[in-house]
């Protein structure tokens, strides 16, 4: 069987699967981050090439199940496992984290894209902290708002005029955010609903300091079988591949 990764999820799957008699299970990786976190097991990295290519080495590697754990914004790639695992004849189930909920005390404004993003930030403050990724910043850089821009990886331009980045990897904790976000006077917050725990910390901290925060609404997931847990996951794979 085939693990999409590139999350958390995705690693805790592998490797509770890792090990089973006569099971063989394949990680795949983008490989848009240079230093990954590696699952368990058997580890693929790199694109496919396209739904067909993807098709074709499922048939070639026999896999009898895929499951899709990669990131909630990971569209291309899960709109592609779609087609694939269909084209192949392959059952494909999509692991997704819930979303973020706002509690009482958050000001969260939706938006549907990094563009709407960032037309909104005007409105809002000057100092933004921005944690949307290395990817689409160029939706920010006609903005003369001041960013404080956190990623994993270097970002490629067109980037904010006015800006410094922050090359971390999380989880964060709380008190690091509140630290943060006062020593770089913020007084924003823009993010994707990416979900989980890792991360959630700026989402409480931009609450205790009554930060305004824009959200990212997730792109529609592809119609197949859908669980939020990895449990849910090993129930599948136990029908699927029984």
């Amino acid at each position: 069987m085939v693990v999409l990764g590139g999350t958390g999820e995705a690693r805790e799957l592998a490797a509770r699967l890792v090990g089973v008699p006569g099971l063989r299970v394949i990680s795949t990786l983008a490989g848009r981050v240079r230093e990954p976190r590696l699952p368990a097991g058997e580890v693929r990295v790199g694109g496919f090439g396209g739904p067909e290519r993807m098709a074709e080495w499922l048939r070639a590697e026999h896999v009898d199940a895929v499951v899709d754990a990669t990131h909630p914004f990971a569209e291309r790639i899960s709109t592609s496992a779609a087609t694939a695992t269909r084209l192949a004849g392959v059952p494909l189930l999509l692991l997704r984290r819930p979303g973020w909920t706002a509690v009482d005390g958050d000001d969260w404004r939706w938006v549907a894209s990094l563009a709407e993003a960032a037309a909104l930030l005007p409105d809002l403050g000057t100092r933004v902290f921005l944690t949307t990724g290395r990817q689409g910043l160029a939706a920010f850089a006609a903005s003369d708002r001041w960013f404080l821009v956190r990623c994993v990886d270097p970002p490629e331009p067109p980037l904010p005029v006015h800006m410094r980045l922050l090359l971390d990897r999380g989880p964060y904790s709380l008190d690091g955010e509140l630290a943060l976000m006062r020593e770089h006077r913020i007084d924003v917050l823009v993010t994707k609903d990416s979900g989980g725990t890792l991360t959630a910390a700026k989402l409480t901290a931009a609450r205790e300091l009554r930060i305004p925060v824009v959200v990212v609404r997730r792109p529609d997931p592809p119609d197949v079988a859908i669980v939020a847990t990895v449990g849910e996951a090993l129930s599948w794979l136990g029908s699927a591949v029984g």
